[in-house]
């Protein structure tokens, strides 16, 4: 009885600690609660409600129109790119500094995360320095016929530099818990390094991947800043859905605005559900583990 007295007493503290009055309870979840209405919830019934102001007709015409299906078409090649550049880097970036001591480890490491601290208008402005005709590599690109800024390329290269942090930051954690007894238990068994990547490393981080790949591609789809900088805003050719939302809705196209809109809000509300099932599984494996 003497041990399991404190026990109980303990318990009984743990609990009255977290409990707070009904009042307090109540007061906390409508603040939470009309926080989102007012700042999530509210915007997305007006980018929906707006699109459809005119019926489906005109949001399907406004969504067909060769401005929008150009920027469509172009967003998603983009986020292809940037995702599929960021996935090799953020693999590679991860298992260097989860597996390897080296010289600048720590450099490298805090270095990915420069575009969280970094205003993407102002990594835009960099890439227009190094790469724009009055730029440090201007001259050369003009000679040799290379146009990056105001084209597709640097529209890439503008998305993959602010969404190069997400994989590799997810992987990293990920990597450093697995530890480095399994890869050394298998190339002590005579497997490749590469055979020991693809059947030992990769499965135990692959949700983490998937992870980071999905939050990748919604800010590729989504990027503003970086991406107006470096896109010049060319008609039909350098604007991205984001830039043409912003472009219709100056014209007063309200409709066609918000039909774009509208898509990219779709999007946010895909990659919640599957951002809620990866982080499902990715608890499963870390209980499993």
């Amino acid at each position: 009885m003497s041990e399991t007295l404190p026990l109980r007493d303990l318990t009984k503290a743990k609990e009255s600690s977290r409990s707070e009055p009904a009042l307090v309870r109540y007061i906390i979840i409508a603040l939470a609660v009309t926080f989102l209405t007012i700042f999530v919830v509210l915007p997305l019934i007006v980018v929906f409600t707006t699109a459809f102001s005119r019926g489906i007709g005109a949001y399907l015409a406004a969504l067909a129109g060769e401005e929008a299906l150009a920027a469509i078409r172009l967003t998603l090649i983009v986020a292809a790119i940037s995702v599929l550049l960021n996935l090799v880097f953020g693999i590679a970036a991860a298992w260097a500094i989860s597996k390897f001591e080296f010289p600048g480890k720590t450099f490298l490491n805090t270095l990915i995360d420069l575009p969280f601290s970094v205003s993407p208008v102002i990594s835009g402005l960099v890439f227009v320095l190094l790469f724009g005709a009055q730029g440090l590599l201007g001259p050369w690109l003009l000679a040799n016929d290379i146009q990056i800024i105001f084209a597709v390329p640097g529209i890439v290269l503008a998305t993959t530099f602010v969404t190069f942090p997400f994989v590799a930051r997810e992987m990293i954690p990920l990597m450093q818990d697995q530890g480095t007894s399994e890869e050394e238990a298998a190339l002590s068994l005579g497997a490749s390094g590469l055979k020991t990547f693809w059947r030992v490393t990769l499965p135990n981080v692959k949700w983490g991947l998937l992870y980071g790949v999905l939050l990748c591609n919604a800010r590729a789809m989504g990027e503003f800043g970086a991406v107006s900088v470096v896109s010049g805003h060319i008609r039909g050719e350098t604007n991205t859905m984001p830039l043409l939302v912003e472009i219709l809705y100056n014209e007063y196209q309200f409709v066609a605005a918000f039909a774009i809109a509208s898509l990219l809000a779709m999007l946010a509300l895909i990659t919640l559900v599957i951002k809620i099932i990866l982080e499902g599984r990715l608890e499963r494996h870390h209980s499993d583990h």
